[in-house]
């Protein structure tokens, strides 16, 4: 069965399943491989995209749940201006490490930024706290949000 799809701002058909997920839409018939594969739960955060402007986890969003809707994956989200920002601050504060999580991270950090542009550590930790990084350089993703976000990081002595 085909589905028409709204992704990065263009129409995209894919002839498969409704019940397939997003995630592998999007790397199987739409060769869109910048979203990873995780755990194939929801629970790692690696595979998050964006539908209407929220952060999801697409491999366990089917893409019947996706059709209507605005799609935007790591491929697209530095032509937003929250994402641009995200992303210009993860490469001046060298975020990533092995780097496999790092497509999901900035996926949740720029909607956190464009619901709240000016996140408290609190805010920051609910946002994201749905990704995993096994290089553990959450510190550094942090620092790039408040970045971002033109928020000054206070460092004690």
């Amino acid at each position: 069965m085909a589905t028409t799809l709204s992704i990065n701002g263009k129409e995209r058909r894919v002839d498969a399943d409704p019940t397939k997920p997003l995630l592998w839409a999007l790397r199987e018939d739409l060769d869109m491989p910048g979203t990873k594969f995780g755990c194939g739960m929801g629970l790692c955060g690696a595979c998050t995209v964006h539908i209407d402007g929220n952060a999801v986890r697409s491999c366990i969003t089917p893409i019947s749940a996706a059709a209507g809707k605005a799609i935007t994956t790591i491929e697209h989200v530095a032509t937003l201006p929250e994402g641009k920002k995200v992303s210009e601050a993860w490469i001046a504060l060298d975020v990533p490490q092995c780097g496999y999580c790092q497509a999901g991270q900035i996926m949740s950090a720029t909607a956190l930024l464009t619901k709240t542009p000016k996140p408290s550590d609190k805010e920051i930790d609910a946002a994201m706290s749905g990704n995993i990084c096994r290089c553990a350089t959450y510190l550094r993703i942090r620092a790039a949000i408040k970045q971002a976000a033109g928020i000054a990081e206070v460092v004690e002595a």
